[in-house]
């Protein structure tokens, strides 16, 4: 079987991917049967949680009241919970001033109150509120930096917990007494609660120690501030076994393999076998791409590990160590180290995308390779390498028509990534 339309099967399976991680279809059921005896207040923070916020109004008849804030470009309108914008990856003032009202809205409440927190990827730079002596200008620079040397999510969030008076349990600790449910959308390898957004309403295994040891890792000196303060380390957060944490609740609602799986069963229904390769590749995203174009072309010569016609579907979340000037982003950079990989072997197609729908600062969600990709960037005078040097893997993907846009998606369970062996081209 040779397939006809490649791009649209990819593009196809991308978006059952994202219905799979639907707020309107997963925050329901996870709701409580019955509203507490006092207030409910929502309190929420990521790239989903504004659309969170809106499944949560339509299926909660009772009174409840809160703040959620979301990247630029992702609010939903709601009429009971208020929704504000921020910026994101780098934070700024008005994800601090959100972060700062959250805390505002349930320092107060009490044992018969109820805090429900919407949190998904994104929300840990949008609640950005320094601890005490750390200013927003101090975390924007570690933050910048850890991004630039191509950190993990996990090493950065957890230096961002060891620097916030939110983040890493403080947000559940500051509502005690009032218990809090905690719906999660993930976008991290492994599914870890603690990662997610920093893990606001759960208890932190890492240390200063830890943070001072990324940083150090990277080679990373950081404002004299911000040193100082995970040295001296005197407000830890929440450990494991708190007393102020044992009231919470904490439910994944979606999460990164779920959305492999109904991709795979798309796949299926079109007659084209999938393998799922794991919800957690992680690594530099050009040689996860060398990987994956690897493993195409042992499918398409050898049938192995999946004889064409197959679709190679994985997640995860991969790095760019970023030395050019490129606008990125993770997803593109992959595709393009897969395509220069195949060097254009034919019969093998792939679309790599973060299922947020944003990769990196060019205003796609990632990019298709087809079995023509490179002759035709070299027919335009695009050289592929060089744009691979520069991290600018967006800039020959956008000139070829090769780009994968669809704007916000409102939720996020991190990347997707489809090769499919057996296409036409």
């Amino acid at each position: 079987m040779r397939m006809a339309d490649p791009r649209r099967f990819l593009a196809d399976l991308f978006h059952a991917a994202v219905a799979a991680a639907d707020p309107e279809r997963v925050v329901p059921p996870a709701l409580p049967s019955s509203p507490p005896p006092g207030r409910t207040v929502v309190v929420g923070a990521g790239k989903a949680s504004a659309a969170m916020a809106k499944a949560l109004e339509r299926h909660w008849p009772h009174p409840l009241e809160g703040l959620v804030v979301v990247p630029d470009g992702h609010a939903v309108a709601c009429t009971r919970i208020t929704i504000v914008e921020a910026a994101h990856p780098v934070p700024d003032e008005r994800g601090m001033a959100a972060a700062r009202r959250m805390l505002e809205l349930v320092r107060p409440l009490g044992a018969e109150d109820l805090v429900i927190a919407l949190i998904s990827g994104g929300g840990s730079a949008l609640l950005t509120l320094p601890a005490d002596g750390l200013t927003l200008a101090d975390k924007q620079a570690v933050n910048r930096a850890l991004l630039a040397a191509g950190a993990t999510i996990h090493e950065i969030n957890c230096v961002r917990k060891h620097l916030s008076a939110i983040k890493g349990g403080r947000l559940a600790a500051t509502a005690f007494p009032a218990p809090t449910l905690t719906l999660a959308i993930s976008d991290v390898p492994g599914d870890d609660p603690a990662v997610i957004a920093s893990g606001p309403t759960v208890a932190d295994p890492t240390s200063c120690a830890d943070a001072l040891a990324v940083l150090a890792h990277y080679g990373i000196e950081p404002p004299a501030a911000v040193r100082a303060h995970l040295e001296r380390c005197a407000d830890e957060s929440p450990k494991p076994g708190d007393l102020r944490l044992q009231a919470s609740d904490y439910r994944l609602v979606a999460r990164p393999l779920e959305s492999l799986k109904a991709a795979a069963r798309t796949a299926e229904r079109a007659g084209v076998r999938p393998l799922i390769l794991g919800d957690a590749l992680e690594g530099e995203a050009r040689e996860l791409g060398r990987v994956l174009a690897g493993i195409a072309r042992a499918c398409r010569d050898h049938g192995l590990p999946a004889a064409p016609p197959c679709v190679l579907l994985s997640g995860g979340e991969t790095t760019v160590t970023v030395r050019g000037r490129g606008r990125g982003g993770r997803n593109s950079e992959c595709m393009l180290g897969f395509a220069l990989a195949l060097a254009g072997l034919g019969e093998i197609a792939a679309l790599a995308a973060d299922t947020d729908g944003i990769d990196g600062r060019g205003g796609a969600a990632g990019a298709f390779v087809l079995p023509d990709t490179l002759a035709r960037a070299r027919a335009r005078g695009l050289d592929p390498r060089a744009h691979l040097t520069d991290n600018d893997a967006l800039g020959l993907f956008e000139p070829l028509g090769d780009a994968f846009v669809t704007g916000p998606t409102r939720t996020n369970v991190n990347d997707f990534r489809a090769v499919l062996v057996g296409a036409s081209g």
